[in-house]
């Protein structure tokens, strides 16, 4: 079974399918046939995605049964006040769901040389 790890650059929807948009989707990049995204980055994020045939892994990594940390840098318009972190520190509604509780901290940006 097939497992993938991509470098999804921004621009490109987490999906085989085009949509409405004029976003790219992961067609384009000559995956291998039946691996699926565990996951998904939004058009607009870049990142690691992990594409799989394999339930079992795919089971491992996104079943609430098997929770795991799971560790996110993202980069914001504004710095976030500590109300802000600590609003998203509670869980924030997504869709009309309210996310699990998490940490949330402003970190330095790192140097470049």
């Amino acid at each position: 079974m097939p497992t993938v790890a991509l470098y999804k650059p921004y621009g490109v929807l987490s999906q085989y399918t085009r949509d409405a948009s004029a976003w790219r989707t992961l067609a384009e990049f000559g995956l291998p046939p039946a691996v699926w995204p565990v996951g998904r980055l939004d058009a607009d994020s870049e990142g690691l995605l992990i594409l799989t045939s394999d339930k079992r892994l795919i089971d491992r990594l996104l079943s609430p049964r098997h929770a795991h940390a799971k560790t996110y840098w993202v980069q914001v318009e504004r710095i976030p006040d500590d109300a802000a972190l600590a609003a998203l520190a509670r869980g924030v509604v997504i869709t009309g769901g309210l996310t699990r509780p998490a940490r949330a901290r402003r970190i330095e940006p790192p140097t470049r040389s």
